[in-house]
């Protein structure tokens, strides 16, 4: 039977280079104090053994943990989860997270909290001593969540705040979600269409009224009146069909539709088919966030692309930059969103 082999340690590569354990994690940690001569002997160990560093070598050379956490909405997160219905803001978060943190040796971490828990405060501080992260990521409504954002700033933990403003503290990144609103309704301007409805997000979201903001400005651009043709919604799919409905009953009817992410623009395609509607001929949708079911969905959805891996990425490096001691932004740093055309959108044919 072969012998396993065994895991090549830092002190393997200590006792091969003849230095002690600290110098071999500041080599890894590529702190400047470490003379390039001996940056190289530790080098040459390390690529002989095979040595991959862990996190536990990385911290040996100070308070440093190499851990970035991001904290996500545990009640929304799971459901989405369990249903299964193509949301993949989490995987996002991961794609721009994760290969970013590999770029500078550090790791991700996502934890779920919830937003309305009366122990929110003890969740986090568990996960903070547990973790000891050099730095957290917040999601909305976390972002916005004076509570969550208060503690990180007492402790002195360096937090982007995705989704928010920042309000004096953190780190503020914004999906330009006012911009994207503004660039949907535009597309459908250009199509000819002079009515167009809007399904807002849950209003515990910053991000809900940046979006209706977009569109209320569009319109006012163009000299468009907006009475009636704006509904709440709050991100699910029955909020979506209840708010669409009110939309296509009122005369003279919403020609086109933007909803606040794809689950609801889902919903006003079927509210569309109720009443013998179809969609683009009849009606055309706009949606936001590009999931999955965006793409796969007959007919597929025009959709507002949100940036979510890019400004994931962005959030870490500003975070590296912070524990580095690096200058930060002073006003929110904005991850501009696209638009993907597809078959949901059409000229107007009725007024």
């Amino acid at each position: 039977m072969a012998r396993r082999r065994q895991a090549v340690t830092i002190k393997h590569v200590a006792a091969d280079a003849g230095v002690s354990l600290q110098t071999v994690s500041r080599v890894i940690n590529r702190e400047p104090s470490v003379r390039p001569e001996m940056q190289e002997r530790v080098q040459a160990s390390i690529d002989k053994l095979g040595y991959v560093p862990s996190i536990a070598a990385q911290r040996m050379s100070g308070s440093r943990s190499y851990l970035i956490l991001a904290l996500n909405d545990r009640e929304r997160t799971i459901g989405d989860w369990t249903a299964r219905q193509g949301s993949d803001w989490v995987d996002q978060m991961l794609l721009g997270g994760m290969l970013k943190c590999a770029e500078h040796g550090y790791r991700m971490i996502i934890e779920l909290v919830d937003t309305h828990n009366d122990h929110v405060e003890r969740e986090i501080n568990a996960a903070l001593v547990a973790l000891q992260p050099d730095g957290i990521i917040l999601t909305p409504p976390h972002s916005d969540d004076p509570l969550i954002t208060g503690l990180l700033d007492e402790r002195g933990i360096p937090f982007a705040r995705i989704g928010s403003m920042g309000n004096g503290c953190g780190i503020p990144l914004i999906m330009g979600d006012e911009g994207a609103a503004r660039l949907a309704t535009d597309h459908l301007l250009g199509l000819g269409h002079t009515r167009i409805g809007f399904i807002t997000g849950a209003q515990g979201y910053e991000l809900s009224k940046w979006r209706a903001a977009g569109w209320r400005a569009a319109m006012a651009d163009a000299g468009l009146a907006i009475e009636g043709l704006c509904e709440e919604g709050d991100f699910t799919f029955a909020s979506g069909l209840s708010a669409a409905r009110k939309l296509l009953a009122r005369e003279p009817r919403a020609t086109a539709i933007v909803a606040s992410n794809d689950q609801m623009a889902l919903a006003a395609i079927d509210a569309a088919t109720e009443v013998g509607l179809t969609v683009p001929q009849d009606l055309s949708v706009v949606s936001f966030d590009n999931t999955p079911i965006a793409m796969f969905n007959e007919p597929a959805l025009t959709a507002i692309d949100q940036p979510i891996a890019a400004t994931v990425a962005r959030a870490v490096e500003l975070i590296i930059a912070a524990n580095r001691g690096g200058e930060l932004p002073t006003a929110p740093e904005v991850v501009e969103a696209d638009i993907i055309l597809r078959k949901s959108t059409a000229p107007v044919t009725r007024e």
